[in-house]
């Protein structure tokens, strides 16, 4: 089927059609080779207003459908994504639209089916498979073996005997927490106030570079980070400035974000050095094995390059280059001071 047959489909709006239309466009779009951005945004206009009132099986076949389509429209199949786990898990397995950052948001909304589903993917993100274990099998993240214990004080026993029957007696308390920690990488907005509830230390921190790294804009986020470290705008420049994600490494452990934190903000970064699952794995190793003093001591290093806050505010080159990195208050050199008054 051509092209302009898929066009041909879309001009059909007869009454009571549907059902027929919504199965008949998303076929003749996966026989395309090779869509275009047109037809994939036709695809869309048209069968998004048909979502809600076409059938359960209409939505499961085109969910399949969709599955093996290379170029799946995006918008169409996170609406799908979102529906039940009998309808989505053909998308949740396979589909290559839907990226780790959705996957996490399905998972932090849905819970464990949708969880279930999305570990059977091939290449599956081990930070994402690891939170899908500990949804799967809470009761084990707590757990240890009697006998391969340290010597403990009788206090830290009854503590460790204390925190082991709580774990026995509420098993769905883990996977709630898990479930929070997901949802918490995603939140944004109002959404984020609510997430400060779950009080993980430097949330907001966490937020604002998380949400700068997403802008795509290093700009933005080389100014998160100097804010977050305390260090001059052009130190932070200079630590994201290559391919080497070292210096950033040190500067999350530093702050001492969880490793699936920092690997989330490390691959908006540096979403090319992540190409394979050994990559991956390799940065968290890393990440681990990363003593947060030593990245302390880093910092502590960079900081002693750096005027003194005072000075900086002080300094009109410096108060100047940090505008010019954001355009838009570029043209505006009185922003700063009349904002004291």
């Amino acid at each position: 089927m051509s092209s302009s047959d898929f066009r041909q489909i879309a001009i059909r709006t007869e009454s009571g059609k549907a059902e027929r239309l919504f199965r008949a466009a998303v076929s003749a779009f996966c026989s395309l080779t090779r869509p275009s951005r047109r037809e994939i945004g036709q695809l869309e206009d048209l069968t998004l207003p048909l979502f809600d009132s076409v059938s359960v099986e209409s939505r499961r076949y085109v969910a399949a459908a969709l599955s093996e389509c290379e170029y799946a429209p995006a918008a169409l199949v996170r609406r799908l994504c979102e529906e039940p786990v009998d309808i989505a898990a053909p998308l949740l397995i396979r589909s290559r639209a839907v990226s780790d950052i959705d996957l996490i948001a399905l998972i932090g909304r849905h819970g464990l089916p949708h969880a279930r589903a999305i570990a059977r993917r091939k290449d599956l993100n081990p930070t994402i498979a690891d939170l899908i274990r500990a949804l799967e099998r809470p009761t084990l993240v707590r757990m240890r073996d009697p006998e391969a214990a340290p010597a403990q004080s009788p206090a830290v026993k009854t503590q460790a005997t204390a925190d082991s029957a709580e774990t026995q007696q509420t098993p769905g308390l883990a996977a709630e927490n898990a479930r929070r920690r997901l949802r918490s990488m995603m939140h944004t907005g109002d959404e984020a106030l609510a997430a400060k509830v779950d009080a993980f230390p430097g949330a907001d921190t966490y937020i604002k570079l998380r949400e700068t790294a997403l802008t795509g804009n290093a700009a933005f986020f080389q100014t998160a980070l100097a804010d977050a470290l305390d260090i001059d705008f052009s130190i932070a420049q200079s630590l994201t400035a290559n391919q080497n994600y070292a210096p950033l490494l040190a500067a999350l452990r530093s702050l001492d974000f969880s490793e699936d934190r920092a690997f989330l903000i490390t691959v908006a970064v540096y979403p090319g050095l992540f190409p394979h699952p050994q990559a991956i794995r390799t940065y968290l190793d890393r990440y681990r094995l990363l003593h947060r003093d030593a990245a302390l001591d880093k910092v502590r290093g960079w900081k002693a390059k750096t005027p003194s806050r005072a000075a900086r505010d002080a300094s009109p080159t410096n108060g100047d280059s940090r505008k010019a990195s954001n355009s838009d208050e570029a043209d505006a050199p009185g922003l700063r001071v009349s904002s004291r008054k």
